[in-house]
């Protein structure tokens, strides 16, 4: 009898991108002691357009990558959200939870998913940058992916030879646009919310140590007040991160110069920020915001998908950072578990795991966060929204455990309570 000899592996996993996804994928993966390939198409440290504010949730994800996170490692630290909007202007803390962190952050992306690769370095990761996928690696008898072809580029533009990289598992952590997914016959689906954010920055010495993410819920285009809002997050080294989100739920999305709005934004900011083109250090860049798993299925035939590439960004408030690293930590464990499984079909069953997880931690929340980004579509919704919820405590309360998913899942109080028995009945999609 004669038997299929095993294809010659790599790594146990290879994963493809190492923004804050892919890096956290790779360090709980190797922190489980597999052999881990990660794929990087660019070099560090590299630009990346984000508004740099780190909710309680991408804290814990940091602190649980043994990252150290004080003011004397280069971070800056926010104790809450200050919601400017309608007349109104709110400070509110963020919740003191088992949970979370009762803190903050905010750091430059450049800083940031370099400190987070070179963490998965250091805890096994083999990382190779300047390597762009070209596509994925198919078994001849079943159609699995089984590993991706790729080109590294040198520093001076030479292009090597195209290559070929094996693993039982790939792991596309490689953002909206996500090549690899869509190589594998994943297209984004259509029924779900986009965004768009850009951003720039300031010096600004007056907030750059602010200790509040500042949001402002009420964007002008004209008469037209559109879906979404702008910020500012201090950096803490003398400069401010700017920008504003907007949704698809309005007619005007994909319409509007978006460069050229924030630039209306920014013209009409009280002058106490000290905005002008004389303070403004880099050019405004912008960037897709992928909502609510708009790319499934989130598992199939060896491939899995974290942050970005599922859609993971939250519709309620364009955070995807903590998503991207949850997703990572969560698709590490799930394939940790399939490795040491012995046959090819419990290796399947483990692995389905992962999509009915993700469904069962975010899909009723983001069904929630799918009406939101409709209602908020509707302009006389919008204003309503900012110019009477703004002047009810109880309200905004509510609104702030709902908008940034920082809630007790064993109860908490009267908050916690509500929006997780909305998400729970919430039918997840």
């Amino acid at each position: 009898m004669t038997t299929t000899p095993q294809p010659a592996y790599d790594a146990d996993v290879i994963v493809v991108g190492a923004g804050p996804a892919g890096s956290a994928t790779a360090f709980h993966l190797a922190q489980r002691g597999l052999d881990v390939l990660v794929l990087e198409k660019t070099a560090f440290p590299r630009e990346k357009v984000c508004g740099d504010g780190l909710t309680p949730r991408a804290v814990k994800q940091l602190i649980d990558m043994g990252i150290d996170t004080s003011p004397e490692a280069g971070w800056a630290r926010n104790v809450g959200l200050r919601i400017i909007g309608g007349g109104h202007r709110l400070e509110l803390n963020w919740p003191d939870l088992a949970t979370f962190p009762s803190y903050g952050l905010t750091r430059t992306r450049k800083d940031f998913d370099e400190i987070l690769a070179r963490q998965s370095e250091k805890a096994g990761a083999r990382l190779i940058e300047r390597t762009s996928v070209t596509g994925p690696v198919r078994d001849d008898r079943t159609g699995r992916i089984i590993g991706v072809t790729a080109r590294t580029t040198d520093a001076d533009g030479t292009k090597h030879p195209e290559v070929t990289y094996r693993a039982p598992l790939v792991v596309a952590a490689d953002g909206n646009s996500s090549r690899l997914s869509v190589a594998a016959g994943r297209e984004r689906l259509e029924n779900r919310p986009m965004g768009v954010a850009v951003r720039t920055y300031y010096r600004s010495e007056a907030y750059t140590n602010d200790e509040w993410l500042e949001s402002h819920l009420e964007l002008w285009d004209g008469d037209k007040l559109l879906p979404g809002y702008g910020w500012i997050f201090g950096l803490g080294d003398g400069t401010v991160n700017v920008g504003l989100g907007i949704l698809d739920s309005s007619p005007a999305f994909g319409k509007v110069d978006y460069k050229a709005l924030m630039q209306r934004w920014v013209d009409r900011a009280d002058a106490s920020y000290g905005f002008s083109e004389e303070t403004r250090v880099e050019p405004i860049r912008g960037a897709a915001l992928p909502m609510a798993f708009n790319r499934k299925p989130h598992y199939a035939d060896g491939l899995l998908l974290v942050g970005d590439s599922a859609g993971m960004v939250n519709p309620f408030n364009g955070e995807g950072i903590a998503y991207a690293m949850e997703s990572g930590a969560l698709a590490a464990d799930v394939m940790a578990q399939a490795l040491q499984r012995p046959t090819a079909y419990s290796r399947e069953k483990a692995l389905a795991d992962y999509p009915r997880l993700l469904k069962q931690e975010y899909g009723g929340y983001y069904t929630m966060g799918r009406v939101f980004v409709k209602l908020i579509g509707n302009p006389e919704i919008m204003r309503l929204c900012t110019q009477k919820g703004l002047s009810r405590p109880m309200l905004m309360k509510l609104t702030m455990t709902t908008l940034s998913n920082l809630r007790d899942p064993r109860g908490g109080d009267w908050s916690d309570r509500v929006v997780n028995a909305l998400a729970k009945v919430a039918p997840a999609a």
